[in-house]
């Protein structure tokens, strides 16, 4: 499974910024599609998940209300839409996926794309 992500960049706070992860490969192995991120001297943290067939999505209480993960299966796209950005949410965004469902079992991996909230 090989996963690309994009849609990071510059943006002010109070912004709005939509990533997006296309996915290729083994996908039919997939059970599960998620979002992470990694700011400077942090560990990886895990933002939101999504079923890749039954669309259940969990999403951490962090972010809960200002990302919403979503999927098209059909052009095998996932989302991270992140609106209220802040400062605190500047990061690398890393998408991956999981064989074994929303929540655990991350093993495949995206290159990661900065997101910088800053005036």
């Amino acid at each position: 499974v090989q996963l690309q992500a994009s849609g990071g960049g510059l943006v002010q706070p109070g912004g709005s910024l939509r990533l997006s992860c296309v996915a290729s490969g083994s996908i039919f192995s997939i059970n599960g599609m998620g979002w992470f991120r990694q700011a400077p001297g942090k560990e990886r943290e895990f933002i939101a998940g999504i079923g890749w067939n039954g669309g259940n999505t969990l999403h951490a209480d962090s972010v809960k209300g200002r990302c919403t993960i979503s999927r098209d299966n059909a052009k095998k796209l996932v989302y991270l839409e992140m609106i209220s950005l802040k400062p605190e949410d500047t990061a690398v965004y890393y998408c991956a996926a999981s064989r074994s469902g929303v929540a655990y079992g991350y093993g495949y991996w995206g290159q990661g794309t900065q997101v910088t909230v800053s005036s």
